[in-house]
């Protein structure tokens, strides 16, 4: 006997009972974007990895050692699973010129992949859900990006989850920047991991994304790009802050926050919490004003965001939040007799046609087994097609979850007395 197959490590499974948690996430945060305007858009899987190359960053740990990328056999082109969802996104707004009709809020929900040792929290293919604002040039939608996860963390009921923010301030601000830790990161060399000095001349921002616990005094004693912001950025970080504190948003100021992508200017942040290990951060996101000119675009501002729905979905598992399932089943159709299957089909199909949600019996079986199988389905009522029941187009109504007596109506009385039950448990 051959030996079965397994899935890819770090990429997993997710089995029905664990979709229920999966499903009820996602219906929360469709109901909070379409509450702030947000139009849904679908980006490929798979991209050009020069995308990736140009918007990400050459230097950068996810293009030199994450990315999924092969060869096209068909026409050589170098192609690659995509690890973020910001620059595809932006990358389909130039292609399709949704600019052309002015300022866009988008989001975007799914896989993303990365090849890296996966951990708790940290997997090889990651779900997203992705925002982006395009064509704002103010502090007002970096404002608006914190405002929503700020509440969108009770909807899904969390706490404890803290906003760190930070600016980069512009390009200028950041060249000048860039020579003081340069000469500051040369004075230290030897004291530089391999990785840090690899990235000393091509990208010394990455230094200050280092996690080697041995950087991090390195690192403190650093420069702080905040004594190199021109007037025009500090106005722009000022007035961020004045609108979260004016909507009662707690923040913290982290003059080490960099991101870990290339594009970002002015506003950076991450929301991140100390219950899920070493994986602290579970949404973040900045301001790129530069991406989209970066990707051959007519020069536009851009500010988005990205949260990982398996923290998240971890968060709420450690936090204990109930699974409802948004899609119970309304009532479990069960069927004994030579002449009640095709009835039992008749009636399901009518039933469904009223909204409701129908589970109809299959494989035979005794009606006693039928039942048991209806109880354990979460159904509220059984609907019971026997033989006397088909021959008069009727059909028994039991309830499932309570002390009642079965019932024997008309089909469409039936599907009177399961849509109240439906409406009373709202």
């Amino acid at each position: 006997m051959s030996e079965t197959i397994q899935a890819i490590r770090g990429m997993s499974d997710v089995l029905p009972a664990e979709a229920l948690r999966w499903e009820q996430f996602e219906q929360t945060v469709r109901e909070w974007l379409r509450d702030y305007g947000y139009r849904n858009i679908r980006m490929p899987i798979v991209e050009k990895t020069e995308l990736f190359v140009r918007s990400i960053g050459e230097v950068t740990d996810i293009v030199e050692k994450e990315m999924y990328t092969f060869v096209d056999q068909l026409n050589g082109e170098s192609l690659t699973l995509r690890p973020e969802g910001t620059a595809s996104c932006v990358r389909a707004v130039l292609q399709h010129n949704l600019l052309y009709s002015g300022p866009q809020r988008l989001f975007y929900t799914g896989p993303m992949f990365r090849h890296e040792r996966p951990q708790k929290g940290r997997y090889r293919q990651f779900h997203q859900v992705g925002v982006e604002a395009l064509g704002f040039p103010g502090p007002d939608v970096d404002a608006e990006h914190m405002v929503m996860c700020a509440r969108l963390w009770p909807r899904l009921g969390l706490d404890g989850i803290e906003l760190e923010i930070n600016t980069l301030g512009s390009a200028e601000c950041r060249a000048r920047y860039r020579a003081r830790l340069v000469n500051y990161l040369e004075s230290r060399i030897d004291e530089l991991d391999e990785d840090s000095k690899r990235r000393l001349h091509s990208n010394p921002l990455r230094v200050l994304d280092s996690k080697n616990p041995a950087m991090q005094a390195i690192i403190e004693a650093a420069p702080r790009l905040y004594d190199d912001l021109d007037e025009e950025s500090l106005r722009h970080f000022e007035q961020l802050q004045s609108i979260l504190r004016a909507l009662d948003v707690s923040f913290t100021i982290n003059a080490r926050l960099v991101r870990g992508l290339d594009y970002y200017n002015h506003t950076v942040f991450e929301w991140t919490t100390g219950r899920l290990g070493a994986q602290a951060a579970v949404c973040a996101g900045g301001r790129y004003d530069g991406l989209i000119a970066q990707l051959g675009g007519k020069p536009a501002p851009g500010c988005g965001f990205a949260m990982g729905v398996e923290r998240l979905l971890a968060l709420q598992e450690e936090s204990k939040v109930p699974v409802v399932d948004p899609h119970p089943l309304d009532a479990y159709v069960v069927h004994a007799g030579a002449s009640t299957e095709l009835f039992a089909w008749h009636v399901a199909d009518r039933l469904r046609e009223r909204g409701l949600a129908m589970l109809l019996h299959c494989g035979g079986g005794s009606l006693k087994s039928q039942m048991r199988k209806a109880d354990a389905s979460g159904a509220r009522f059984a609907i019971v097609v026997g033989e006397s029941e088909a021959a008069n187009e009727q059909v028994g109504v039991k309830p499932l979850r309570e002390l009642a007596e079965q019932m024997t109506v008309s089909v469409q009385s039936a599907g009177d007395v399961l849509l109240a039950a439906r409406q009373q448990t709202r």
